[in-house]
């Protein structure tokens, strides 16, 4: 076999072997790259045959996902797709997944030299992701991770160059006692790397169990399934339900059938690749004759463009599993518009909420199951459940996950981390034992507020401090504080460390936007202070005035600020925010008129309220914004907020005599100006009137930053 991982096709901007002592981002020639504060170069090795291998669609939707986020990924994979069929990934083959363009097919199953050359290749790496690694492929996986310099060998030496991360991403269920054999073999691999992401708490337990130092959960973002969906409509025949099987789960398929047999108005379609034994054991409970032909078995492979088609042709989506060692399956019947079926066991628990979109029954309680099936017979039930039915924000989810991702993966763990370091956390929409430590680009270990701010804002929402995130929290707002704690706790990146004083007097919390040189200054300012890329001048602008108000007026040192960012997830304050500890609440609201009102908090309970550009106030709902954040924030927070500038017949946009009238309007409302009007900022507001090209078009932007008394 020809050595697929030649040395062209080493993951570029590696450091070399021998260069200790160069600090990450800096080149061969000493320059520093401008990329070097965040992108981190990582290999992903795990299943590529995407028609074959049921992982592959996780691997390749990963590795594309980060490829986006801005990192350098190289997947390395096998040459031959594995005889091994996982169990909690079934679904995944049923996937519109593109192939990763930069797949490098290096490894041979029965050619150990093809692994240690594959890992010594990989050395210049910051971190090596192992996907789904199954008892049979342990070996290979070791192999190339030890010849990567990628296993925990005690602390590093002095003077020694970084070496790469090693984290492994179990999807499926981890062997216990009843498979001694395989559980050694497992064992021999968690016990050997840095870290182990996992997806239910149950997972995070067994890895434990097998050894594993330093364990990390996080939900699994649902996939694309292929295909278009069939119309539903109102029907009055029996209820569609569907359930996506897999080997080595139908304990809950059986209680399910038998539970069928009292309720003649549901029929049921499994689907699944089911082989040997678990083929045979579903065909005789299918066959039962007092389920009257209601049962249907696909025991094929779906084609890729068909599962979205059978999700469309069914009313419910059934999940009868007494465990589940995967989190995405509510996900995808949610996804496509599917109200859920499930036992009351994790994580599904915590996904449906019962009644609303879906129905929980007790774990292996038959009679409560015939209960619930006789319920979904009645088409105004099932209706009614449809209706309440939320589409799952696909990117929201696929952050979460990349932010766990490329905290294990950043290669200043190490230096935080010492060869024991067994520390277990459960973050990302669990409850955990602690919530780590995050790194800052100095090595120094930052303390951020957000399990604070978390437990603030939930208990002003709930009336109970300290309420878990996680457990008891609910609804919309639950959501968006399990998001907002989730970036920070997950550390997207390390956090860079920014003080006031780091901030120049230039960068005012008050200010005026009329030439393009000042949004160019802010955008090249926040690159040097190693803020996340913003590809908008005019955001950079807005947020950094925003955040340098923050840091001056609202910072008690711990980042424990409560902060709504109504600019929504993607706006760059958040992004900054996050990436220097605090925790904000970023929201997308819509409406005419969007308040921090949706959030339904108790008065006085926020810090910060930020509505800026692109999003920001214009005249019309300005009033609006002042009215609700003088309830919502407390005695000293800040609300800041951009209102275009412009001539009457510009759209939205307020002269200077306009602002003056919203800060009097503001004063009565228990407002006070952060920044000086009459100074500086009121003469840019002149300028930019004078150069105004158009009578019908904003020519500038002001920022105001306001303290409530």
């Amino acid at each position: 076999m020809t050595d697929a991982l030649s040395h062209d096709s080493r993951p570029q901007g590696g450091r070399s072997s021998g260069t200790g002592d160069r600090t990450r981002g800096e080149t061969a020639h000493g320059s520093t790259s401008d990329a070097g504060s965040a992108a981190l170069r990582i290999a992903i090795v795990g299943p590529a045959h995407l028609d074959e291998e049921t992982a592959a669609g996780h691997t390749a939707m990963l590795a594309h996902h980060l490829s986006d986020a801005g990192h350098e990924v190289t997947l390395v994979t096998w040459t031959a797709p594995s005889r091994s069929r996982s169990s909690a990934t079934a679904a995944a083959e049923h996937l519109d997944v593109a192939p990763f363009p930069r797949t490098i097919r290096a490894l041979s199953r029965t050619r150990p030299d093809t692994w240690v050359r594959a890992g010594r290749r990989l050395r210049d790496v910051d971190a090596v992701l192992v996907v789904q690694p199954l008892p049979t492929s342990v070996p290979a996986h070791r192999a190339l991770l030890q010849a990567a310099g990628a296993v925990r060998a005690g602390p590093l030496p002095p003077g020694a160059g970084p070496r790469p991360q090693s984290v492994v991403v179990c999807l499926d269920a981890l062997p216990g006692s009843m498979r001694p054999v395989q559980g050694r073999l497992v064992s021999s691999l968690l016990s050997r790397v840095d870290s182990v992401l996992v997806h239910t708490a149950g997972q995070a337990a067994a890895a434990r169990g097998l050894g594993a130092h330093h364990v990390s959960v996080a939900g699994l973002p649902p996939l694309p399934a292929g295909g278009d969906g069939a119309a539903r409509g109102s029907r009055r025949e029996p209820t569609r339900l569907l359930a996506l099987e897999a080997a080595g789960r139908l304990d809950g398929l059986e209680v399910l059938l038998r539970a069928m047999r009292s309720v003649p108005d549901v029929s049921l379609t499994i689907a699944g690749e089911l082989r040997g034994a678990d083929a045979a054991r579903v065909g005789r409970l299918a066959a039962d004759p007092a389920l009257g032909g209601r049962v249907e078995v696909k025991a094929d492979p779906l084609p890729a463009d068909g599962l979205a088609a059978l999700l469309g042709a069914h009313d419910v989506l059934a999940l009868p599993y007494l465990s589940a060692p995967s989190t995405r399956e509510v996900a995808l019947g949610h996804l496509h518009g599917l109200p859920v079926l499930a036992f009351d066991v994790p994580p599904f628990s915590a996904q449906v909420t019962d009644g609303l979109d879906g129905l929980l029954v007790p774990s292996d309680d038959e009679h409560a199951l015939t209960g619930g099936l006789r319920r979904l017979g009645d088409p105004s039930v099932r209706r009614r459940l449809a209706e309440g039915v939320q589409t799952p924000d696909l990117e929201a989810s696929w952050a979460h996950y990349l932010g766990t991702i490329e905290t294990l993966s950043a290669p200043d763990r190490l230096a935080a981390a010492g060869p024991h370091d067994g520390g277990g956390d459960e973050h990302a929409g669990h409850a955990g034992r602690g919530f780590g430590r995050t790194v800052s680009r100095a090595g120094q270990v930052a303390v951020p507020g957000a399990r604070l701010v978390v437990d603030r804002l939930i208990g002003s929402i709930t009336g109970r401090e300290g309420t878990d995130v996680a457990g008891r929290a609910s609804g919309t707002v639950a959501r968006l504080v399990r998001q907002a704690s989730s970036h920070v706790l997950a550390g997207r990146r390390p956090l860079v460390t920014l003080q006031p004083g780091d901030l120049p007097d230039w960068v005012r919390a008050t200010d005026v936007l009329g030439e393009a040189e000042q949004a160019d200054d802010a955008r090249r300012l926040s690159r040097i202070l190693g803020l996340p890329r913003s590809l908008d001048d005019v955001a950079a602008w807005a947020a950094l005035g925003a955040l340098a108000a923050i840091l001056r007026v609202r910072d008690d040192g711990l980042r424990s600020s409560v902060i709504v960012d109504e600019g929504g997830t993607r706006s760059v304050l958040s992004r900054w925010a996050r990436a220097v500890g605090f925790a904000p609440v970023a929201i997308d609201f819509t409406g005419k008129h969007p308040s921090v009102a949706a959030l339904d908090v108790d008065t006085g309970s926020l810090d910060v309220i930020v509505r800026i550009h692109p999003h920001g106030c214009d005249g019309e709902d300005v009033d609006h914004v002042l009215e609700q954040a003088s309830w919502a924030l407390g005695s000293g927070g800040l609300l800041v907020i951009t209102v275009p500038i412009g001539p009457r017949a510009a759209e939205g946009a307020v002269g200077p005599a306009d602002v003056r009238a919203i800060l009097a309007r503001a004063h009565g409302l228990g407002f006070v100006l952060v920044g000086d009007l009459d100074g500086d900022v009121t003469a840019r507001m002149r300028r930019a009137a004078s150069r105004a090209r158009a009578d019908d078009a904003a020519y500038g932007l002001v920022r105001l930053t306001l303290r409530r008394r």
